[in-house]
């Protein structure tokens, strides 16, 4: 008797869609997340042109084509898997730490009312 195990990793695959309105970004959607094996759909991009699909056993060929059919020009952009994507989100983010120079204010010239001191040790003759 022969046991086969199948792991099956879930992928998450971003296509560029081109959706001008509200009705193209709803229906490409509805027709990722009536596809077989698909977990989560959300939109990402500066303008919401960005379908990012998250799922096991997905086929990114054919879901890039049919939104091709169905929405207007896509574009498949990546596919990674999904689990080393939820390892570097939980990481925080590496800032350095600025550098402080300490400066000590500089004595300044003292001016009094009969005139400027112009001695090089900023001390004055008059006191």
């Amino acid at each position: 008797m022969e046991i086969t195990v199948v792991i099956l990793l879930q992928q998450r695959i971003v296509i560029r869609v081109e959706m001008t309105c509200d009705k193209c970004r709803s229906k490409a959607m509805a027709l990722v997340a009536a596809t077989g094996g698909v977990d989560s759909v959300s939109l990402a991009g500066d303008a919401k042109d960005q379908v990012v699909v998250v799922g096991d056993n997905v086929d990114s060929v054919k879901l890039t084509s049919a939104l091709r059919k169905k929405v207007g020009p896509a574009q498949l952009v990546q596919v990674a898997d999904a689990a080393k994507k939820k390892e570097e989100e939980k990481k925080p983010p590496i800032v350095a730490a600025p550098e402080y120079q300490w400066c000590y204010p500089q004595p300044a010239n003292v001016v009094y009312e009969y005139g400027h001191c112009s001695r090089p040790d900023n001390t004055c003759s008059i006191m």
